[in-house]
């Protein structure tokens, strides 16, 4: 991959038969949306022209393979590792018709920033898609703010879009942009029922929430508690992550060194998995977490769900996203024998069609694929034009550019565009990344830790 910052860009191909889409994700579960909203997005997703390229923006979240095989989705080809600019650079030699940003927020407008920076005039230039991944529930105004100037913004639920658009509209933005969609990845058989009572109970983790050990291994108790006190179940601890790798989020206290220590272990009709959410789900009688976008997959094939209130129901939490589904319930509910049975109203409203219904269900990303078809059809586009400039956000702006090695005007910084190496040269930096990557998650995870409780002392 030649790293240099292409001003004069390629021309591209609106042949709908030769779409090529490009999808650049920062973590696991960015991947699976984006790679799914990719497909989505196709004109239909046998066109034998359909391409999607896969990239990883580099940093501490960046997927491993086994990672990326748990997603259940690949490109056609494996993903290749690269930096911000180096993808910009990569977009002004490449021919894509569409971006699909599964980013966080900030990277999101750092492309954005960098995509103005090589189209800075109306040209025939990639469509930028970008969303959520799951469960919008913290920083509502800032994600947004910083996902606007794409051309999509898509919105997973009815819901959602109205929220989206009321921010945007609330600061004077355009809100065009906001498209109503579902998941991408709602999918799998509906849920046929054991008998009255749940067979297999699955507790779907999340790597920050809670974020404390002591929640942590409270939960993780009442996982294994319920094992005990039904021993005729089987209770699934769906774990996101394997010690030393990292999701979207920081995983301080991993649910697997908790077990290590659990008074009395794990009962035997208990134990830790990983795998596929599809695959786990296709035996599951009760999906359990505290606001995992499992279940919302769980929701849609008619699976009982319960979303835990034993902590509390709080934004901090993201629980309060399930007021009104009909779904909230606490460990002591469902020792008792409760299957939670979630308000098809609700179900309606939050973008989660039954799996049953699937026949009937107008197709959610119908009205996408009409926005991105207008798109691709016009001469040329108009500049990127996010709300976040160095006019209305100076004092912030430039901070998120510069965390990507852009300067104030979306360019990159001098040295953040490498140019080709040798292959060794490449297998060593490979390595010390990885290595470096080691270091940080046994800071997180394995020193402060330490230091905090020495400190308690």
């Amino acid at each position: 991959m030649r790293n240099s910052f292409c001003r004069v860009p390629v021309p591209l191909s609106r042949s709908r038969a030769d779409q090529r889409i490009a999808v650049l994700a920062d973590s696991d579960t960015r991947w699976k949306w984006g790679a799914h909203t990719a497909r989505r997005l196709a004109p239909r997703e046998d066109s034998p022209g359909h391409r999607v390229t896969g990239y990883l923006l580099r940093g501490r979240a960046t997927p491993t393979a086994r990672q990326l095989g748990e997603a259940g989705i690949g490109a056609d080809a494996a993903p290749v590792e690269v930096t911000c600019a180096e993808f910009l650079a990569e977009l002004g030699r490449e021919r894509y018709d569409v971006v699909v940003l599964a980013l966080v927020g900030g990277a999101v407008q750092a492309v954005l920033h960098g995509a103005r920076a090589l189209w800075p005039e109306a040209a025939r230039r990639p469509v930028f898609v970008t969303g959520y991944v799951g469960v919008v529930y913290e920083k509502l105004a800032d994600g947004l703010l910083l996902r606007h100037g794409a051309d999509l913004v898509l919105a997973n639920s009815r819901h959602d879009a109205e929220r989206f658009r009321a921010v945007y509209e609330g600061v004077g933005a355009d809100p065009d942009a906001v498209t109503e969609t579902a998941l991408p990845f709602l999918a799998g058989a509906p849920y046929e029922p054991a008998g009255s009572r749940a067979h297999r109970v699955v507790f779907a983790v999340q790597p920050s929430v809670p974020e404390g050990r002591a929640d942590r291994a409270y939960l993780l108790g009442r996982a294994a508690g319920h094992a005990r006190l039904h021993p005729d179940r089987e209770v699934l601890v769906k774990l996101r992550s394997r010690p030393g790798e990292h999701t979207t989020h920081l995983e301080e206290h991993p649910y697997q060194r908790l077990a290590e220590r659990l008074p009395g272990g794990l009962p035997p009709n208990c134990r830790l998995v990983y795998g596929h959410m599809g695959e786990v789900l296709d035996g599951t009688d009760l999906l359990v977490t505290v606001s995992s976008t499992a279940a919302l997959e769980s929701l849609h094939r008619g699976i009982p769900t319960a979303v835990l209130t034993d902590l509390g129901i709080r934004e901090a939490l993201g629980n309060q996203h399930f007021l009104g589904s009909g779904c909230l319930a606490s460990w002591d509910q469902l020792d008792a024998g409760l299957l939670p049975r979630a308000d098809p109203a609700w179900l309606g409203t939050h973008g989660v069609p039954g799996a049953r219904d699937a026949d009937a269900t107008p197709d959610r990303y119908a009205a996408a694929r009409e926005r991105l078809a207008r798109l691709l059809a016009r001469e040329r586009l108009a500049p990127v034009a996010p709300y976040y400039t160095l006019e209305t956000a100076p004092g912030y702006l430039p901070g998120i550019l510069a965390r990507q090695h852009l300067a104030p005007d979306g360019t990159p910084l001098p040295g953040a565009v490498r140019r080709e190496e040798a292959a060794a040269r490449r297998w060593l930096r490979a390595h010390l990344r990885e290595a470096a990557r080691g270091a940080y998650r046994h800071g997180v995870q394995r020193v402060a830790p330490a230091i905090r409780r020495l400190g308690e002392l």
